[in-house]
């Protein structure tokens, strides 16, 4: 059987040395040492401060549209996770949808100034599949109507634009470290605030607003992670070249294979974009032949996924539906092919080679 994607482990032995000091110090939550050393290589690793590890990759937009005062309308993607929405709607306030480019799949910065009203107060946009967006036009915008920004930078573990880490954009930027990304702690995420005021805030309210053992500097909610997923992290990190390497290999593999398809195209990447290599998105020239082609990879026990799907503006628990023409398209033609460090060339050869026949 072939998934879209497999969970990346290196040989049990490493994690359990690791984990072994949490155990035999009987320390495993509550920011231990593990979970210090992680955030410490990890922002070597990438080249970033003002981070913080999270439990998981959602409470940190939840963080960020608390910390930052966010009550009413935000700006938002339809191309995204289920996540992003949910978070905005979690936290009763409003999204706003504004369509997508048709080639980056990013939100479209044209469009963004015709749905802002006088209660909109924060853009919250997706890099797709790690592919940044228009963050230049982005803070344009937001400077011009004084609007925040946060980056659900899901995708983007490695991830430069233009010489930096693109978790270094926006006012706020948010990531996951879920067991089917790039770099993971099996659960987990984490949170990145360039203003240090604001990353001490956003700091205090992910630990129910401690200061100190007995005092509170205010409102904050659990979202501290344990050693348990430090130590999968401090395991994981070490093979991140590598795996980032094998990735890069099976995408160019992907893309040589497919490129005189006439039935499919690729993601366009943002200049000046430094891949990660975590998706094989592609999109089908309709709905009809993604059908088609899920159906005949199904019989060969080979399963890709439908990611994003559906258009997030048609969730159910939206008060308001609206259209948005180009994600919805998309969303029902585009399909993430397996993509993961154990996949091997004849594999995806194979892969290829049927979506080519069909």
């Amino acid at each position: 059987m072939i998934n879209v994607t497999q969970t990346f482990l290196p040989p049990i032995q490493e994690f359990e040395k690791i984990l072994k000091r949490a155990w035999d110090k009987k320390w495993v939550t509550n920011r231990g040492e593990l979970l210090l050393e992680l955030e410490s290589k990890l922002a070597d690793y990438l080249k970033i401060s003002n981070f913080f590890i999270t439990t998981n990759g959602t409470l940190p937009i939840q963080i960020a549209l608390k910390t930052l005062d966010v009550t009413k309308e935000v700006i938002t993607t339809p191309f995204s996770y289920v996540a992003t929405t949910s978070a905005i709607v979690w936290e009763n306030c409003k999204p706003v949808f504004v369509d997508i480019e048709k080639d980056s799949l990013t939100i479209d910065p044209t469009k963004i100034e015709a749905a802002i009203t006088k209660n909109t107060q924060a853009i919250l946009a997706t890099h797709v599949f790690g592919n940044p967006c228009d963050v230049e036009a982005i803070e344009e915008i937001a400077k011009k109507y004084n609007l925040k920004v946060i980056y659900d930078a899901a995708h983007c573990f490695a991830v430069n634009y233009k010489g930096k880490s693109i978790f270094s954009y926006g006012d706020i930027s948010t990531t996951s470290f879920h067991a089917t990304k790039l770099f993971h702690t099996g659960e987990g995420g984490a949170i990145f605030v360039p203003n240090n005021n604001l990353y001490k805030k956003c700091f205090y309210q992910h630990n129910f607003g401690h200061n100190g053992p007995l005092n509170f500097h205010g409102l904050g909610i659990n979202a501290k992670a344990s050693e348990m997923q430090a130590a999968v992290g401090l395991s994981v990190l070490p093979y991140m070249n590598k795996v980032i390497e094998k990735r890069k290999m099976l995408t160019e593999q992907y893309e040589n294979l497919l490129e005189n398809n006439k039935n499919i195209t690729f993601l366009n990447f943002r200049e000046l974009t430094e891949k990660n290599y975590s998706y094989m998105p592609v999109i089908f020239k309709n709905e009809k032949l993604l059908d088609k082609t899920l159906e005949v990879l199904a019989e060969l026990k080979i399963y890709p996924r439908r990611y994003f799907y559906p258009s997030l503006n048609t969730l159910p628990y939206l008060k308001e539906q609206v259209n948005m023409p180009i994600s919805e398209a998309i969303s029902s033609k585009i399909l993430c092919l397996p993509l993961y460090y154990e996949l091997e060339k004849q594999q995806v050869a194979k892969i290829c080679n049927i979506i080519n026949t069909i």
